[in-house]
């Protein structure tokens, strides 16, 4: 019989990996949940190579909105009362893309097979995420599938929200230091440089500003492949730098200490935290496998750090209020409400309690952000043009009085 590799969370959290000689990877599967624990994969010793190219070739399949339509919609197949290969079947007609079509076509042919829904989705590697599939097959194990479905449904919506309300309150600012950056290449590499003639003409000596003004304009028109260069070189180092963990961490730190942006950083990640941990734990996760799952939802490394040590002190016996508030990394309110659905033995609902407060809190501190943001870049412009201007003019005046 071949061997399979697997990976498994224990009932108190800690992971466990092995090697099984299984007819499948379904009985793998199936021999890890009888001994008690919660498996996360199981794949064939050799399955090397050819797994990497499977997901490099999966992994854009189907996209986030896609993944979110297929979750909405077998949950709601599944709740009209269709049996789950008959509600694939359904499904296999919706998508507009060939590629999602065939997942789909795969996961059913998975589940005709005799195998439950979460292996299906976990052999399409890299397409649903690790959160996914625990949920899934924790609704499987509970009996509550279609429950299970509807509330992941939920949770993609809502880290779609939060996710897009970030980007489209960027996009404005973004877009007004784009313009900043082009008025300003323009007036010093095209505008600047057309004076240049008549300064010399005029045989003056010019105003210290002037003399910059025009020596930048005249290093950015003859010169503006080397500071694309530079850019692009400064812009490489910078990513090299911080795809090392420990640099990555110590700049997320710093990141998180700037007042309103590490506020704004700090509100975005514990939403994110709160949901992910309050969603697997209403679908009967353990904790520890929660936390250890949580984690990867997570963009700052710093944030991510203090998790792990949290679930360390979960597994001696900490409460994760108390664990969390150690870092001195997570909002203070958040922790509080942590503790008080501690104290009550609604965890689960407290941490969707408080996912739902710092949406709204993320959304508030953007709004205050921009507020403050667009008028300053909106000074800062004006300024730097009203100083370039000024420094054209400058000699202009100098030689009327003169010739006055």
């Amino acid at each position: 019989m071949p061997l399979f590799r697997y990976k498994a969370f224990t009932p108190g959290g800690e992971t466990v990996e092995g090697a099984m000689e299984a007819a499948s990877a379904e009985e793998v599967i199936a021999r890890v949940q009888d001994a008690g624990n919660l498996p996360v994969e199981a794949v064939p010793a050799d399955a090397g190579g050819g797994r990497l190219f499977g997901l490099l070739r999966h992994r854009a399949a189907m996209s986030p909105d896609q993944v979110l339509q297929f979750t909405q919609q077998l949950a709601t197949l599944l709740g009209a009362g269709q049996p789950l290969d008959r509600a694939l079947q359904i499904l296999l007609d919706l998508p507009e893309s060939q590629e999602a079509r065939k997942i789909i076509e795969q996961i059913r042919e998975t589940v005709r097979g005799g195998a439950p829904l979460s292996v299906g989705l976990e052999q399409q590697h890299g397409v649903f995420s690790r959160l996914y599939i625990n949920m899934v097959r924790a609704g499987e194990v509970g009996g509550s599938l279609q429950e299970t479905l509807r509330r992941l449904a939920e949770y993609l919506e809502r880290s779609k929200a939060l996710k897009e309300s970030v980007i489209n309150a960027l996009i404005y600012p973004v877009i007004l230091v784009l313009m900043v950056l082009a008025s300003l290449v323009l007036l010093l590499g095209y505008v600047v440089p057309q004076f240049m003639p008549l300064f010399q003409d005029m045989g003056a000596d010019l105003p210290v500003l002037t003399r910059v003004v025009l020596w930048v304009g005249d290093a950015l028109n003859a010169g503006w492949w080397v500071l694309l260069l530079l850019l692009v070189l400064s812009a490489l180092a910078v990513r090299r730098q911080l795809a090392d963990p420990q640099r990555r961490a110590r700049f997320d730190a710093w990141l998180l200490r700037r007042g309103r942006v590490g506020d704004l950083i700090a509100k975005i990640e514990t939403a994110r935290l709160a949901r992910t941990l309050g969603t697997l734990l209403h679908n009967g996760v353990p904790l520890l496998s929660a936390l250890s799952i949580a984690r990867n939802v997570m963009g700052n490394l710093a944030l991510v750090e203090a998790v792990d040590e949290a679930a360390e002190a979960v597994r001696t016996g900490s409460g994760l209020a108390s664990a969390l508030a150690r870092s001195r990394r997570y909002p203070r309110l958040a922790l509080q409400m942590i503790q008080v659905g501690e104290e009550s033995g609604e965890l689960d609902g407290m941490l969707l309690k408080v996912a739902d407060t710092f949406d709204v809190e993320v959304r508030n501190t953007l709004d205050r952000l921009l507020a403050a943001l667009v008028p300053a870049l909106t000074i800062v412009m004006a300024g730097v043009i009203a100083m370039i201007v000024l420094a054209i003019l400058l000699p202009i005046l100098d030689l009327s009085s003169l010739v006055g």
